[in-house]
């Protein structure tokens, strides 16, 4: 069982960067876990922003957030980062870490979620 604690979110204006945290508990290795981060804005569906690989040398994003945000991890910390520049009011929503075993297909776990508020 993964516990999962997001933290990082606030408030910021346009333009302006935040960086969250996803600090991974319980009897597990963290190292043996893909994770992402998914978001959901006020009235949307969960909408994928990024993921990073068990080893972290693969990364993947949506679109909307290349070159603006940049997700790492710390195995040795159990810890999951994205780092998010030049926010957008679009960005507004509650973002959510997820962890997947490695070699088994869905994300089984989740945080509970850190409120991003970009105000323009």
């Amino acid at each position: 069982q993964v516990q999962l604690v997001e933290s990082g979110g606030g408030l910021v204006q346009a333009g302006g960067s935040l960086r969250l945290s996803c600090a991974a508990s319980g009897r597990v290795s963290f190292s043996n876990y893909n994770m992402a981060w998914i978001r959901q804005a006020p009235g949307k569906e969960h909408e994928f922003v990024a993921a990073i690989a068990w080893t972290g040398g693969t990364t993947s994003y949506a679109d909307s957030v290349k070159g603006r945000f940049t997700i790492s991890r710390d195995n040795a910390k159990n810890t999951m980062f994205l780092q998010m520049n030049s926010l957008l009011p679009e960005a507004t929503a509650i973002y959510y870490c997820r962890a997947r075993a490695v070699g088994t297909t869905g994300y089984a776990y989740w945080g509970q979620g850190t409120q991003v508020t970009v105000s323009s």
